[in-house]
């Protein structure tokens, strides 16, 4: 499959410029996290990991069942730091000028980050520096097996130097195991074609999630699916209940099945809602990283933000 026939299905759903009126255009991506190293997924000070009570199924709504949750804050900071790091190398690689752009203070406004992520002014009272309207959404994602299948609690102590004798236990690390899954969707409203190739780029490149990442938090993204339509079609519990009932065949067609023959029926406007198949899927995500981060590449991104702006200062 040629890259250009890759994007041939959505091709109606992607804009050919960022614009400040966000329109109906939704590309979905379907994901499966799966944990390959210790990852913490905490936001408590009690360092317990982040949990909450879910029916165990679409079939099975009367049984409840604990479930970790990937917070939707922690998927997001992760992979909007990830495209800043591709940006700044892929800039360098090209031969352009270095541009700053910080989380969270000192965002520059006008790089493909800030384009897709939002940014917000830290310059009060300055009407120039009106803020950007994030166009890609995350929702918190859960595991596909119960808190108590998928938790483990190791506690560490502190090793004296000088006759290597262990000390006090210092706590306990409470930590997801490695092999345990996530179903998750990302969510991108009115994007161009630069920004999907970007955001799929960012998805397979970023391994690193949770606290204490110097130490565990290995994850891998894989793409399972893509929908597009004028309105979200899945969310990451819909596919996680949906899921649950399957373990013992997960694959794309699965997905596929479920976008296709349960949730379009259920959006405003299933005649303009389009599944890939499995094959598609599998063209694109590879025709978007194939593709090169070069200077045209770069040069074509962050003049697509500069326009957004200067339409956005003109309203």
């Amino acid at each position: 499959m040629s890259a250009k026939d890759a994007f041939a299905r959505i091709q109606t759903y992607l804009l050919e410029k960022p614009r400040p009126l966000i329109g109906a255009e939704t590309i979905q991506l379907v994901l499966m996290r799966e944990i390959l190293d210790y990852t913490i997924l905490r936001t408590e000070e009690t360092r317990e990991l982040k949990t909450l009570h879910t029916p165990f199924s679409m079939t099975k709504n009367d049984q409840t069942v604990r479930r970790v949750a990937f917070l939707a804050t922690k998927q997001k900071a992760a992979e909007s730091r990830e495209l800043e790091h591709l940006l700044r190398t892929a800039r360098k690689v090209a031969g352009l000028p270095e541009q700053e752009c910080y989380l969270k203070d000192n965002l520059c406004m006008s790089c493909p980050r800030c384009g897709l992520y939002g940014a917000t002014s830290t310059l009060a009272g300055q009407q120039e520096r009106a803020n950007i309207k994030h166009r890609i959404e995350y929702s918190t994602a859960f595991s596909l097996l119960s808190f108590e299948d998928v938790a483990t609690a190791a506690t560490f102590n502190a090793i004296n130097d000088r006759n290597q004798i262990t000390g006090q236990a210092l706590g306990q690390r409470f930590a997801v195991q490695p092999a345990t899954l996530f179903p998750s969707i990302v969510t991108l409203k009115s994007v161009t074609k630069l920004e999907l190739i970007m955001v799929v780029k960012t998805l397979l490149s970023c391994k690193s999630y949770g606290a204490e990442s110097r130490i565990g938090g290995d994850v891998r993204n894989s793409i399972w699916g893509i929908v597009a339509g004028w309105e979200e079609v899945i969310t990451s519990l819909e596919l996680t209940l949906e899921l649950a009932d399957k373990l013992d065949n997960l694959n794309s067609n699965i997905i596929k099945e479920i976008l296709e023959e349960k949730y379009k029926l259920m959006t405003g406007n299933p005649q303009h809602v389009t599944v890939l198949e499995p094959e598609e899927v599998e063209g694109l995500i590879q025709a978007c990283a194939n593709i090169d981060l070069d200077k045209a590449f770069l040069e074509k991104a962050y003049q697509d933000v500069a326009d957004y702006r200067n339409e956005q200062l003109a309203r």
